[in-house]
Parts: C-alpha cells; structure tokens; sequence
C-alpha cells in the first residue's frame, strides 16, 4: 500500500511531539549554526552596503591621487610608502593645467585641533583645508546655511571657514553662527556657511570638522604640505585617460625615469571596495568555517537522535510493513522527520539570527540588516543538513525486515 506525502509527513510530526524535550535538544546545534551564520552574513552585507554609500566617497567618473594610498593593509607596506616625497600644492596647479580629460579638480589636506570661541572650545576637531572643488568631487556636501568658501578665497588664503553641525551645536547652541568668528591654532576664520547634518559613521560622527581655504590651511599646519588630489570625469572612459594623463605629469614632476615604479598612488570606489573585501573575507571565512563545525554537529547529533528514534520504533517499522507500507514509504517518513526537524531548527535560527541582526543594528555601530535570500540560505542549509545526515537512519529503518521487526515487539 502507497502512503501520501501528507501522511508521511504527519506521522513524523507527531513522532516528534511524542519526544519534545529530545527534539528540542536536537534542534539546538542547527539552530545555533544557522543564527550564527545568518548574523555574519546580515553583518557583512550590511557593512558592504554601508561602505559603498557612506565610506567611501567616490562616483564612478572620480578618482584621488596622493602620496599614499588611504588604505593600508600591511605594516611593511606603510614603511615603504612613508618613504615616499610629499605631495606639494604646486601639483594640484599642475594637474588642473595640463589634464585636459579632467572636468573637475580639487585639493586637500586635513589635520586635527582645538577650535575656540570665546570661552568654550572643542577638542580633536577635524580641520580640512580644501579648494572650492573639492567639495564638489565625490558627492556634493551640501549646505544648511551660508555659502561655500570660492577658489579665489581658497588660493589667497582668505580666513574664512564653513563649519559641520557638531561645531554649529556645542560652539553656537543659541545663535547664528554666520559671521562670527573662531581660532584655530591662534588664527582667526570668520564662518560663511554651516554644513548641513550627516549623522555618524560607524558610530563617529561626520559632522565634528570645520573646512578651511588650503592656503589658509598651510598657515595653520605649516609642516604638512601633502595634499590629496581629487579629480572629476565626464565618464568611466574618460576617467582612464585622465587617470594616464595626471600619472604621466606626475612622473614628470617627480623626475622618475621609465624603469621606475609610480611613487604615488590611486584610489576609485572600485580600488577601494575590492580592498575591503579583501579585509573582509578572511573575517568571513574565519566565521563561516566556525559556523560549519557547528553545523556538522548539530548534524551528528540529529543522525545520532534519528538512530535513537528507529530503534525505539522497530515495531511500528515492523507493523506498517506487515500492513503494505514499502521500504520506499519507510525511508521517505524517516527522511521527512530528519528534514523537518533541522528545517524547524533552521526557521528558529532564521528568526534568532535575525534578532541579532537587529541587535547588532540598533545597540552597535554595525550597520547589520535583514535580507530576503537570508532567509533562503538559512532554509536552504537547515533542509540539506536534514537530507545528508538523515539518509543512513532512514536508510537503516527501511532495511529492517519485517519479520525481524515484529519478532522484537514479542
């Protein structure tokens, strides 16, 4: 006699609920691999995404140029590179002269210092000495109030300064900030514009910085000079060529002759995330490879609990084959048990994961988030855990002889 799917199905239900404790500590290893799988990869998404929107700054047609690339991944590598010439100025005004597949050009350099108005200060206060279109470069900053500083402020060396909303907050609670004036280092700047509200990155603040002219930057951090230069395109095809062209007057600035390696270096979105992924994937790697042992053995202990529950079961094996149930109909219900069971546990894992997730989101600077194919995975890896360590028991209770089978009930 043939048994449905739906019988089959409901025969392992209630074989379960008949052992909950047991079924419950089987559960706990699946459930503890796939929440922990499922809030690593909600974490790492999450912060994939984060970098390409906030971190990193560049569109598709920008790319910088610096002595040094931004990130460095390697203290033997930082040793090399520190031995590199500065970056002077006198570069930008090169670059934007001679680059003509460069639309935009920009400069900047930065610092940290106390910012002071009258009696109240701030401290470790990011100072950013930049052109006019450097700001423009990499995503507009946009303004809440004011203007921003010119080229030609920016190039004279005008004192003059737009502030971040930290700045705006702390140094002017109950006042308009525009036209007043703050120190930095002993130099005054009077504020033209106030930048509009960026929020945190990573759980530090965005908006605890004050831009100033480059020039007037120099004034303040005399022993820097080592500026940044950020360049716009109208396209990815024109961005190679101007890329060429600032590589070739560079080299010829820095005096390299042909055989010598570049002593500076680009940056793009596309240069920049392949580097953090490649940061990355080694953490992941590290907690995928946790996450399958914990896996494996919750799959040990859910094979280990099926064989448990088919010795238990001989002669209900025994009868159903006496009543016309096929070993086929035998091996499906134990293989439907399996696969149920670390699919439960795979759902309660899917919902802890995502809790953490939430967690992580909410009390952490984390950027960790929920997605649909989450939710696939952590089945997907819940069923097939269920169908590999499930076949030998199931396999096991279906070759019992019906004979023998009943004869252990006697």
């Amino acid at each position: 006699m043939k048994i449905s799917v739906g019988e089959t199905l409901s025969l392992a239900v209630q074989s379960l609920r008949r052992n909950a404790f047991r079924t419950f500590l089987t559960l706990l290893g699946i459930i503890i691999a796939v929440s922990t799988i499922i809030s690593i990869i909600g974490t790492i998404e999450g912060l994939n995404d984060y970098v390409k929107e906030k971190i990193i700054p560049y569109g598709a047609t920008d790319f910088t140029v610096a002595r040094r690339p931004e990130i460095v991944t390697s203290w033997k590598e930082f040793l090399k590179l520190r031995r590199r010439k500065r970056f002077p100025l006198s570069y930008y005004q090169k670059i934007k002269e001679l680059c003509y597949s460069c639309e935009k050009v920009g400069a900047e350099d930065s610092g940290t210092a106390k910012v002071f108005y009258r009696g109240k200060y701030l401290e470790d206060v990011s100072v950013k000495g930049e052109t006019s279109l450097a700001r423009e470069i990499g995503g507009v900053r946009d303004l809440a109030d004011g203007r921003p500083f010119t080229e030609e402020e920016a190039l004279s060396g005008a004192k003059v300064c737009t502030i971040g909303w930290d700045i705006r907050e702390n140094l002017f609670p109950l006042q308009d900030p525009i036209g007043k004036r703050i120190r930095i280092r002993g130099v005054s700047f009077r504020i033209v514009g106030v930048e509009a509200k960026r929020g945190k990155v990573m759980g530090i603040s965005a908006d605890n910085f004050v831009a100033i002219p480059i020039k007037a930057f120099y004034t303040v951090f005399p022993w820097r000079q080592d500026i940044t230069i950020k360049v716009h395109t109208s396209s990815p095809e024109k961005m190679q060529e101007a890329m060429d062209e600032v590589r070739a007057i560079l080299r010829s600035l820095r005096h390299l002759p042909p055989s010598a390696e570049d002593d500076f270096s680009f940056s793009t979105s596309q240069s920049m995330l392949k580097i953090y992924k490649n940061l990355t994937s080694t953490l992941f790697l590290a907690m995928i490879i946790i996450s399958s042992i914990s896996l494996l053995v919750g799959g040990i202990v859910v094979m280990n609990i099926m064989l448990v529950s088919v010795s238990e079961r001989v002669p209900e094996i025994g009868i159903r084959r006496a009543v016309g149930a096929r070993r086929a109909d035998i091996m499906r219900q134990f293989l439907m048990e399996s696969v149920f069971l670390t699919s439960l546990g795979g759902i309660i894992g899917i919902l802890l994961g995502g809790f953490l997730v939430y967690l992580i989101n909410r009390f952490s600077p984390l950027p960790a988030h929920m997605k649909l194919w989450f939710v696939l995975l952590g089945l997907g890896i819940a069923g097939a855990a269920g169908i590999i360590f499930g076949i030998y028991p199931a396999s096991r209770a279906a070759s019992l002889h019906p004979v023998e089978a009943l004869r252990s009930e006697m």
